[in-house]
């Protein structure tokens, strides 16, 4: 049974680094893993990619034959890609049962209007992939009242709309601390806990929004996400193993992968880790403290811990080198013109 996760978000919230540090991670815990590209416009990526839709259509050429804008450009390429499946399905039938990455484009118009999108990973579902959505967000939108009440609203219609499960991720978590104070400890928009406390911070952000009319109409924007009550948010810093660690055990727990196909048999320190459920970043650790009030402290920490983890590991390896040449590092004499001298190998 194939796994997947479906990687949206907004230009720049970093889904190609998350596909691309997400993928180095698994490899490293010995999970088969392969990245596909369906963005069009995508023309780099630092993954190696196993199926690209540019090998199908690209932007330039939709752009150039239809005379079409970029956005119009992207909504028409996967269009073309709903209705040429085959080329999608047999990719994937070459790849087995990896685990599967896919990048999807930043057009928000695809996850929260546009049909092809979801309709495409439905068919997928028919095939028996067990897919999870992961709707990243800049960490940046913290700082501003307004950029954080549109992203939960971005991400409450993509969560209807895609009809899936859905894990909404606050991206470039390290950067908060060099941002201007929050108004709020950071589990307060991570939980996103009650959103009338946050009026008046909105409402000073503009004088515009102080109005009577916005007044009205911030309040029904925070009673509308509190009657759903669907939109929290989980933290990565993509180049932090603890917190990919922590983000894929919410990931395989929404999809079922920790139901299904057990991990590698080489067990390393990070496969360990994985499996075992009290090494979750965040058990007994604040975020506020974690990330805003002691982020270097902490960074010391970890720095500490991986030096210890890369002596062990190569203590381990000499130790196993030793036990397969039984004669490493015994003296061995050699003769030449009389002299006598010892040498040891290294």
């Amino acid at each position: 049974m194939p796994f997947g996760q479906l990687v949206l978000g907004s230009p720049g919230s970093g889904k190609s680094t998350f596909c691309d540090g997400m993928h180095q991670f698994m490899g490293a815990i010995g999970r088969q893993c392969s990245v596909i590209n369906l963005d069009p416009a995508n023309d780099h990526t630092d993954y190696p990619c196993a199926l690209d839709i540019r090998s199908l259509v690209t932007l330039e050429e939709i752009m150039s034959d239809d005379r079409l804008g970029p956005n119009g450009g992207i909504l028409y390429a996967l269009e073309e890609l709903e209705h040429n499946m085959e080329w999608l399905e047999n990719g994937l039938k070459e790849l087995g049962e990896d685990y599967v990455l896919f990048d999807c484009p930043g057009q928000v118009e695809l996850y929260t209007h546009h049909n092809s999108l979801r309709n495409i990973f439905a068919r997928l579902q028919k095939l028996g992939y067990r897919l999870v959505v992961v709707h990243l967000t800049d960490s940046f939108a913290l700082t501003q009242p307004s950029l954080y009440l549109s992203n939960i609203l971005l991400c409450l219609r993509a969560m209807l709309q895609m009809d899936l499960p859905h894990i909404n991720v606050l991206t470039k978590i390290d950067r908060v601390h060099s941002y201007d104070p929050l108004p709020f400890n950071l589990d307060y928009y991570t939980e996103v806990q009650d959103l009338s406390y946050l009026i008046p911070s909105l409402e000073s952000e503009s004088p515009a929004l102080r109005s009577q009319k916005f007044s009205r109409l911030n309040q029904a924007v925070a009673n509308l996400v509190e009657q759903f009550a669907l939109v929290r948010f989980e933290v990565l810093a993509v180049e932090n193993k603890k917190s990919i660690m922590h983000l894929l055990r919410v990931i395989d727990r929404a999809n079922g992968y920790v139901f299904g196909t057990a991990e590698g048999a080489n067990d390393t320190v990070w496969q360990v880790a994985m499996r075992n459920e009290s090494s979750l970043m965040e058990d007994g650790v604040d975020l506020q403290e974690r990330w805003i009030d002691n982020k270097e402290a902490f960074d010391e920490i970890e720095r500490k811990q991986k030096e210890e983890q890369e002596k062990l590991r190569q203590a381990q390896a000499q130790e196993a080198a030793d036990a397969a040449d039984p004669l490493a590092g015994t003296p061995q004499e050699v003769s030449n013109s009389g002299i006598k001298v010892v040498r040891r190998k290294a």
